[in-house]
């Protein structure tokens, strides 16, 4: 790649080359520079400097980024419910069961694999590697809305407005029980169980976490649809206050739920739907305003919760 140049401006006295550089070059993302100081591709005079290298105003720092190099998962041709597109970013409804990102104990059929073929060609290289650019993640049995960037001005756009909480989320969850108010607040700290490392609980020592709700319907007194919107991004958040305020998800035997004899059918997921997301275009500045349609499988449990509540 072409040598890029950026002259550090008069208002900085002096500063962290790493710092500096990601301040003054937005359209790259802080790890794809990271990369360029540790490949020693940042240089000063000619010399490579490092991240903590002190510059000052007048200073002309030189960078360039490794050749991108393909990813090693490999692409696989996995039907996507696609609810934007462009050559920036997309957005898609994902299914139940499909896991986010690629693991030890996963197969080639998660979402990273669907996206590699679906963006076949049209993919920028993130940190070095072309592939596609997971800003958030969602649960494997959690359906709705995620974003993908396609280029790394869109991913360090985008990322941003997830880490400073500038976006709308809401999910959709039906719950075991009725609670006894109409909306709520639950503004309770999450960490890591201290025993059950696979789960997470609320308590002191772990981290803020606020999670709005309101009821929307009710069903006699088996249990309710209420819709959630979140202000932090937790490991399990939904999940974990809704246990807490006694009513925990349909399907969610991790945390608590126990099958209702009153239902015909009992749920075969955690019934959580990330049905709405407002997001600020991370190219074009423009409002996004992204929503997913209920699944089959949750417009049927809704159904039956109706049908064993005599409705």
């Amino acid at each position: 790649m072409t040598p890029q140049t950026y002259t550090v401006p008069d208002t900085i006295r002096h500063g962290r080359a790493d710092k500096v550089l990601a301040a003054g070059v937005t359209e790259h993302s802080r790890v794809a520079l990271q990369r360029s100081f540790d490949a020693g591709l940042v240089t000063r005079g000619g010399v490579p400097i490092g991240r903590d290298t002190t510059v000052t105003a007048g200073d002309t720092i030189e960078f360039s980024f490794a050749e991108i190099k393909p990813t090693e998962i490999k692409a696989v041709d996995i039907p996507l419910t696609v609810l934007f597109e462009d050559k920036h970013m997309l957005a898609v409804n994902k299914a139940a069961g499909m896991v986010v990102h690629p693991g030890v104990a996963t197969s080639e059929d998660t979402l990273v694999h669907a996206l590699l073929a679906h963006c076949a060609g049209s993919l920028s290289g993130i940190g070095g590697v072309e592939r596609p650019g997971i800003v958030h993640r969602l649960d494997k049995e959690t359906t709705g809305v995620i974003v993908v960037a396609k280029t790394d001005a869109a991913h360090r756009a985008l990322a941003d407005q997830f880490a400073t909480r500038t976006l709308k989320k809401e999910y959709v969850a039906l719950v075991a029980g009725v609670p006894r108010l109409l909306s709520g607040s639950i503004d309770r700290a999450i960490a890591r169980h201290p025993v059950h490392r696979h789960r997470m609980t609320v308590g002191e020592g772990g981290r803020p976490a606020r999670t709005d709700w309101e009821l929307v319907e009710a069903f006699g007194d088996i249990g309710a649809l209420v819709r959630c919107r979140i202000f932090t991004g937790r490991t399990h958040q939904i999940r974990v206050h809704l246990k807490s305020l006694g009513h925990p998800i349909l399907g969610d035997a991790l945390y608590g739920w126990k099958p209702e004899p009153r239902l015909a059918t009992q749920p075969a997921r955690v019934m959580l739907h990330a049905e709405h997301l407002v997001l600020t275009h991370p190219i074009s500045g423009k409002e996004l305003d992204l929503r997913a349609p209920l699944p089959k499988d949750f417009v049927a449990m809704i159904k039956e919760l109706r049908r064993s509540a005599g409705r």
